[in-house]
């Protein structure tokens, strides 16, 4: 299904700009001196982690119209 491949490119392309910002923000907590893994870079991985979710069951559907 197109509609359905199309939106899986769109959440995996949102994963990925997640990551990136995950890392920026690791980036510069380190660079600010700090010890702890900031609360925003946790926020963003499970937003991310929720996104892979979706995507995984996106495929699954996919598969099973197939």
């Amino acid at each position: 299904m197109a509609d359905l491949d199309d939106l899986i490119a769109r959440l995996r392309s949102v994963s990925e700009d997640l990551a990136d910002r995950a890392i920026s923000v690791l980036s510069e907590a380190s660079r600010a001196g700090e010890t702890k893994r900031p609360e925003e870079e946790r926020a963003i991985t499970q937003a991310r982690r929720a996104v892979e979710k979706a995507i995984s069951i996106l495929e699954r559907m996919e598969q099973h119209e197939d």
